[in-house]
């Protein structure tokens, strides 16, 4: 079981920490094997907002291991330049030692900072709030402080643009552990889009062309990934969601840009090559679990 080890500091965004903190927990709705745990270095810390939390755990009493995850997220801006902030050395240590012990320290927004005092962001590509962008560069003039991006690893450490932009972190994360359609099916659940960083060139039929928010269209899409198999007939998917084929087949292409059986070929296409991993699977079982006829017709399709 992975830990995400969730730090609240002082003046804390809430969004910051909710963010991810509900990405991973509809990820355990959908069987994700995972633990959330709070800490923090204040006995009661006090969002920006002006939320209080009750006694929560001090960081000196987690118990992690490798390839667990610890996430910081972003404080109000005066914390983060005030003298008490950077005199929290043992808490910045801390920081370095989990890094040094291969646990993925990951920041959202100005959580960065602590990341930079606590030496992770040395020859390190990370960015932040774009507001404090220019301001990260001149604390810590070793980074590689990058603007206008989502997120960004490097040297085992992830850091996130300011507030929302935690969640499109968290999702990247679980993408890495459990893959798109997975990550997928939670992005779905929290009814937000995973955006993917700009540096992610890695394309996946899961997650494309679902840029939009008609719940006609996404409920169609979704049935399609589940029943691939199935002739899956215009008719058929117009009665599931109440529309008429020829005005199905009209949304579907406004919204997606692509028609419904070339998504469905691209889907049916992607899950053959997922199969074609396993040596015990024939291609006429592949074909047959895709939905294509013949093993002829699959060979073809995965040739274009």
């Amino acid at each position: 079981m992975r830990t995400f080890a969730f730090i609240i500091p002082p003046t804390v965004e809430l969004l910051d920490m909710a963010g991810p903190v509900q990405v991973f927990t509809e990820a355990r709705f959908y069987g994700f094997d995972a633990a959330i745990e709070f800490y923090t270095y204040d006995d009661i810390p006090v969002s920006t907002s002006g939320l209080a939390f009750h006694k929560v755990n001090n960081y000196k009493e987690a118990t992690l291991k490798e390839g667990d995850y610890v996430f910081v997220p972003g404080m109000d801006n005066n914390y983060v330049n005030s003298i008490p902030f950077r005199a929290e050395r043992q808490f910045f240590n801390w920081l370095k030692e989990c890094s040094q012990k291969k646990m993925i320290v990951c920041s959202i927004c100005t959580g960065a900072f602590a990341l930079g005092h606590a030496g992770l962001l040395k020859d390190t590509e990370c960015t932040t709030h774009w507001r404090r962008v220019k301001e990260l560069q001149f604390q810590f003039p070793s980074a590689r402080v990058v603007s206008d991006i989502l997120f960004i690893k490097s040297n085992n450490v992830y850091t996130s643009a300011g507030i929302s932009a935690g969640i499109d972190l968290a999702l990247a994360i679980l993408e890495d552990l459990k893959g798109p359609l997975f990550t997928h099916k939670v992005a779905r659940g929290l009814v937000v889009y995973h955006r993917r960083s700009g540096r992610h060139n890695q394309q996946s039929i899961y997650l494309d062309y679902r840029n939009h928010i008609n719940p006609q269209v996404h409920e169609v899409q979704d049935y399609l990934i589940d029943n691939l198999s199935k002739e899956n007939s215009i008719e058929e998917l117009g009665s599931i969601v109440g529309m008429s084929p020829r005005n199905l087949s009209r949304v579907f292409k406004e919204k997606t840009g692509s028609t419904i059986l070339g998504y469905l070929t691209l889907l049916r296409k992607e899950y053959a090559n997922t199969m074609l991993n396993n040596p015990e699977y024939t291609l006429e079982y592949i074909a047959s679990q895709c939905g294509f006829k013949t093993a002829r017709q699959l060979q073809r399709i995965l040739k274009t």
